[in-house]
């Protein structure tokens, strides 16, 4: 399979093309590095089988890097990711994860791809749901202008499979952590832990620590990936996590007990946007594509801290 990635310098984009090079595949990996981190992908210098391109997914270049590169899949990772953002700027939100993912839908239609496998959100397109583990039949309610563009991307890549035959199915992670995730950003929360513990820095938890995320590691969450790039679960939604909850304060105390740290975060206000649970059903995966995690929560908690340990992030 010749495959491109979007946000292939993420956390998540950067992993994914280590298994797809892993599995054989041909990778074409794209990003701006707005996020993305040249370091997450130097190790591929040199691997013939490994291409970089530097772009942006809401360039009109984008058009000529796929007809160049004529890719059977493309897996969308490229994206504005930070909640808080997309309320202060939703514009700006809206510009990458919705109007990006329709210039990427209509290059790829035009350059003969056979596949999209775009990324959602399963830990903020539901809202505050009813019930608990959340199945993808739930009604989308986003709370914020992040989970809206989501779920907007999801219709048109659906439209476009209409229209054009263009193939797509919808990977709805839950709480992502694991190696190489940004320990400054606003969403990566086992990594901000870890990285603040190791570095003796005081640890802030919003709220009263009761908010549960249901936390999954990347490499369950790239399995995920590389399994809906067959051809089944066109135009679904499949959430990808535990089913399990986990409280911020429980959080908290795993990764302390990693770090071998004091376990005594500072407390404050929610922030606006925040959910109080979220928590998925991961049926549909196990059902369509044969998918189920196989990280413990303990197990990938100890492999991010050592991760963290090991590399020095700037």
């Amino acid at each position: 399979m010749r495959a491109l990635v979007t946000g292939a310098a993420g956390f998540i984009g950067s992993t994914l093309v280590d298994r797809l090079r892993e599995d054989g595949h041909q990778v074409v990996g794209l990003d701006n590095f707005a996020t993305g981190r040249a370091v997450n992908i130097e190790h591929l210098a040199g691997d013939a089988g490994f291409t970089f391109v530097e772009a942006d997914i809401v360039s009109a270049d984008l058009q000529a890097i796929l007809a160049q590169h004529q890719p059977e899949v493309v897996f969308h990772l490229a994206a504005q990711i930070d909640v808080r953002h997309s309320v202060a700027d939703p514009v700006f939100d809206a510009s990458v994860n919705v109007v990006g993912t329709i210039r990427l839908a209509d290059a790829a239609r035009m350059a003969g791809v056979r596949k999209i496998v775009h990324t959602s959100s399963g830990g903020s397109i539901y809202g505050t749901p009813a019930h608990y583990p959340t199945g993808e039949d739930v009604p989308a309610d986003p709370a914020s202008p992040y989970a809206a563009g989501k779920v907007a991307g999801e219709i048109y890549l659906n439209t476009f499979g209409h229209l054009y035959g263009l193939q797509c199915s919808h990977i709805a992670p839950a709480n992502v952590y694991g190696p190489r995730q940004d320990p400054h950003g606003e969403a990566g929360v086992v990594a901000i832990f870890a990285q603040a513990l190791l570095e003796g820095r005081p640890t802030k938890v919003f709220g009263d620590g009761s908010n549960t995320r249901d936390y999954v590691f990347v490499d369950d969450v790239v399995d995920a990936f590389v399994r809906a790039s067959g051809e089944q679960g066109n135009g679904q939604r499949f959430n990808v996590g535990t089913g399990v909850e986990t409280s911020d304060r429980q959080l908290h105390t795993a990764v302390a007990a990693a770090v071998g740290a004091p376990d005594d975060p500072e407390f404050h206000p929610l922030r606006l946007g925040d959910l109080k649970r979220s928590c998925l059903d991961i049926s549909r995966g196990a059902d369509v594509l044969g998918w189920r995690p196989q990280v413990a929560l303990a197990d990938g908690v100890t492999r991010t801290v050592e991760y963290f340990r090991q590399v020095k992030t700037v």
